[in-house]
């Protein structure tokens, strides 16, 4: 009796990768957020950036720091947790709350540029957005991204676009930073490989 050839089991398929920014790239994206946030606020007058945990924090102390080199002049800094705003706490792990940090004489009256790495589906924008309402009133709120992948799910964009990336939804987007991986890169996760 004749038996069929055995299958070849194929080797398990490996996601694609691609990086998307290098370090010198991710410096030059933030020098330019750094300017376009001058310009369109005169000169960072009246401004606090507050950086969304995790990435968001690091990247909103890079800004001041390339405010400060091109102008001379401090941009308060703060960090916004919104862990306890998020929509979909019921569905995922608790992660543990960190804590926020307004900036000396908070953020009445003031222009807040929120900072994040990455704006996806607009949820974490919309947390941010009702956490702000529970710390003060401030006079406008703006938004910088250092990547925007698209797939929104709520009406919001950003002010402040470091690389507009379009993705398939089954892809991914990883930042990496030196305050917390160690690296700077950007980096976009596939569909395994056909």
């Amino acid at each position: 009796m004749a038996y069929p050839p055995a299958a070849q089991s194929s080797p398990p398929r490996q996601p694609s990768v691609k990086v998307i920014l290098t370090s010198a790239d991710l410096q030059r994206v933030v020098d330019r957020i750094a300017h376009q946030i001058l310009e369109k606020t005169q000169g960072a007058a009246d401004t606090v950036l507050l950086g969304i945990p995790t990435r968001g924090a690091p990247l909103a102390r890079r800004l001041a720091a390339r405010i400060s080199a091109f102008e001379g002049i401090s941009v308060p800094v703060g960090v916004l947790d919104i862990t306890l705003y998020r929509d979909d706490l019921r569905r995922h792990a608790t992660r543990a709350v960190g804590p926020t940090q307004l900036p000396a004489g908070g953020i009445d009256g003031r222009r807040v540029v929120l900072v994040d790495d990455v704006l996806f589906s607009g949820r974490t924008v919309r947390a941010a957005l009702d956490a702000l309402g529970d710390l003060g009133r401030p006079a406008s709120v703006q938004l910088a991204v250092l990547v925007d992948r698209g797939h929104r799910q709520l009406p919001i964009r950003a002010d402040y676009v470091g690389k507009n990336i379009p993705t398939a939804l089954a892809e991914s987007v990883k930042v990496t930073l030196a305050e917390t991986d160690g690296a700077d890169e950007v980096r976009l996760y596939g569909e395994e490989a056909r």
